[in-house]
């Protein structure tokens, strides 16, 4: 059944997106707002910060 059919019958069980996913397509599943994006990105930027410090110190204490 093609989908203008299913919506046509009533088969059609997709429920519409909610407070920000609706207002706004950056914010839904992997969105490019900033706050979502901040949000994923916390542990990389974590591990990718610490290697920073981590190879700032060995090259200070040489």
């Amino acid at each position: 059944m093609s989908l203008n059919k299913a919506i046509k019958y009533g088969k059609e069980h997709r429920r519409q997106y909610m407070g920000a996913k609706n207002v706004s397509p950056h914010c839904r599943n992997h969105g490019g707002c900033y706050h979502c994006l901040e949000n994923r990105m916390y542990k990389l930027r974590k591990t990718v910060d610490a290697a920073e410090s981590k190879v700032r110190d060995e090259m200070f204490n040489k």
